[in-house]
């Protein structure tokens, strides 16, 4: 086996942040480059298939500290699309299996993102239409905090009684005792962009009267009760991630600072890191996007949660870049997606820019850097 997210440093070379270990609880990562996860929209009854092994396995030859799966949904109606992973079932487990061996097998680490898509589920994948996917072909009926649908184009919830509530935190604590059997060494819970954590702590889409409606303290009791569940459930030896949207970027939603006051809470319910994204919420946000952009919102959790590891996100592009956030100090951990859609290989070139010798697996050593 080797290890291929491993570097040395070449002759007169400086290791930089980007390349040195980052120890989270009892698992230590070997570099702070991490696949962000990415709604792929292609398994078949919430089954990871030949895809999601090519697809995940590629990252781990390539050189990541940490792989990601694609959100997986822990309920059949939690889902984004009809074509989203899940770990609702025992069923389950094996094919997700298969993976974490293949990544395993050559050195890497590898996490799994569970989720609930609440009133943004029962919609098309991206290619495939827009809004609601009707019943004929598949879609169901949603659920989210209140009876407000995302727009006009999604589908209509149902608002969620209590008994919903605690089924669902149920069904949190389950896939991660799946993901567990599963052989995943990280779990991330999903509270960003608009899905069904996230619309409970947004009072653009929460607009209940209950305890878990109106005060920031209602807003944030159905996440810290997953978290409860979900760390209750993952072995105390492996690290938590939690990822939230910072902002709404719209006026009266979710902002920065409810997001370092729930940082705090978070962390104090045995989060390692916060996953720092933003937007997904409504369609009246209004964001600005451009390289960097959500860097200030990692870097202000930091600054005010010091305890509580960050990992930064959203067009975070070259290595050059990645290693700025780490230098100043915005985050202790860089998420990437596209940029490791268009190079699966992103780490070791990285590695090779910054004068290291990559490690590369034994199969691939030949073509050298």
């Amino acid at each position: 086996m080797t290890q291929p997210a491993a570097t040395s440093p070449a002759e007169g070379a400086s290791q930089p942040l980007l390349f040195t270990p980052l120890k989270l609880r009892n698992l230590t990562l070997p570099n702070r480059v991490v696949v962000s996860p990415m709604c792929m929209y292609s398994a078949q009854n919430g089954l990871a298939n030949d895809f999601h092994l090519a697809h995940l396995g590629q990252f781990a030859l390539g050189g990541a500290g940490l792989i990601f799966t694609e959100a997986a949904a822990v309920s059949p109606e939690g889902r984004i699309s009809p074509e989203d992973l899940g770990l609702w079932t025992d069923e389950q487990i094996v094919p997700l299996g298969h993976v974490t061996d293949f990544v395993h097998r050559y050195g890497g680490l590898i996490g799994v993102q569970l989720a609930h898509a609440g009133r943004k589920a029962s919609t098309y994948a991206p290619w495939r239409g827009r809004g609601a996917v009707p019943a004929e072909a598949g879609g169901w009926q949603v659920i989210g905090p209140s009876d407000t649908a995302y727009n006009v184009y999604y589908p209509q919830p149902v608002a969620m009684t209590v008994d919903d509530i605690r089924r669902v935190t149920s069904d949190f604590a389950a896939a991660a005792r799946r993901a567990l059997v599963a052989g995943f060494d990280v779990v991330e819970i999903h509270a960003a962009h608009g899905y069904l954590l996230h619309q409970f702590l947004s009072p653009l889409a929460n607009t209940r009267t209950d305890e878990y409606g109106g005060s920031f303290e209602n807003r944030v009791r159905f996440l810290l009760e997953v978290v409860r569940a979900v760390r209750t459930t993952w072995p105390t030896h492996l690290p938590l991630f939690v990822r939230v949207s910072a902002t709404d970027w719209a006026e009266g939603g979710w902002d920065l600072d409810q997001t370092v006051q729930l940082a705090g809470l978070l962390r104090f319910e045995g989060v390692d890191v916060l996953d720092v994204s933003s937007g997904g919420l409504t369609p009246l946000q209004q964001i600005t996007p451009g390289p960097l952009y959500q860097v200030p919102f990692a870097a202000r959790v930091k600054q005010e949660v010091p305890d509580l590891r960050v990992m930064a996100v959203g067009m975070i592009d070259t290595p050059a870049q990645a290693e700025q956030v780490l230098e100043e100090g915005a985050a202790d951990l860089i998420a990437l997606a596209r940029a490791f859609l268009r190079d699966p290989h992103w780490p070791q070139r990285a590695a090779a820019e910054f004068g290291l010798k990559p490690t590369l697996p034994d199969v691939y050593a030949r073509a050298g850097w």
